[in-house]
């Protein structure tokens, strides 16, 4: 009689054992919801990989931490959908700025700065002295807000025109389709030179309006993993300088 309770119960604490190790697991993985975009060097989607500087810095994080992460790639609207309704566990990259009606009642946790970034009008170089009070037209990629440019937009004196795809956005100011495209200064200039093959044919104009922050991780349902990879941050800021410094992440935006 004895000899079976001492094996129940050796049963017993194997199963919980057991069930506390697939606990365990699970909350090591994570979803991290991230921008269908081709905005290389910072993160794109390669061959169904998401690829680029931010990815490398979450992996590193996730490699130490023994977290097993998922990256889902969303349409920029979907993706709030997905932040805000628990579909995901993080958003990646997200700024507090950002989609603030979406968020509005919201406890919403940001990490410290991820990248550094400028988002400012490229113009073609014969333009490059025409003063913001002509502009006309003003180009973006669909879902982004051209922040520094928004009471011109809203009072009607600058159309925005968006449009799905970076390289589009560009061809179409390079032929005068659009005066200016309001973009991630580092991201176009690689989208210029490594895939249009255009160097040179349109310039960052630092005398418009534009904005200089920051891309965070953030979280709506996992505050405490947001601090971990804060103290992680922290802790490997050379690793994380280095990963930025080897994409060319922050070109244009120190």
């Amino acid at each position: 009689m004895k000899r079976r309770l001492l094996l129940a119960l050796a049963m017993m604490a194997g199963l919980v054992c057991q069930a506390q190790t697939q606990a365990h697991a699970a909350q090591r993985e994570l979803v991290i919801g991230v921008e269908d975009l081709e905005y290389y060097p910072l993160y794109a989607m390669r061959d169904g990989e998401y690829v680029g500087a931010m990815r490398e810095i979450v992996d590193a994080f996730a490699r130490a931490k023994g977290y097993k992460v998922t990256y889902r790639p969303l349409p920029i609207k979907r993706l709030y959908a997905e932040l805000v309704g628990g579909g995901i566990d993080l958003k990646m990259p997200d700024n507090p700025n950002w989609g603030t009606d979406v968020k509005a009642g919201l406890k919403v946790a940001y990490s410290k700065p991820m990248v550094s970034y400028i988002d400012g009008v490229l113009v073609r170089p014969g333009s490059v002295a025409k003063p913001v009070e002509q502009f006309a037209t003003l180009g973006t990629v669909a879902g982004f807000t051209p922040y520094a440019w928004l009471d011109r937009v809203k009072n009607g004196t600058v159309a925005l025109k968006e449009n799905p795809r970076m390289e589009l956005l560009l061809r179409q100011t390079v032929v005068g389709h659009v005066e200016g495209a309001y973009v991630n200064v580092a991201v176009a200039h690689h989208v210029l030179n490594s895939i249009l093959n255009m160097p040179g044919a349109l310039v960052f104009n630092p005398m418009l309006p534009h904005s200089r922050d920051f891309y965070y991780l953030s979280s709506v349902k996992h505050a405490d993993v947001v601090a971990e990879f804060d103290g992680w941050m922290k802790d490997n800021a050379q690793l994380v300088k280095d990963i930025k410094d080897r994409f060319g992440a922050e070109k244009g935006g120190n």
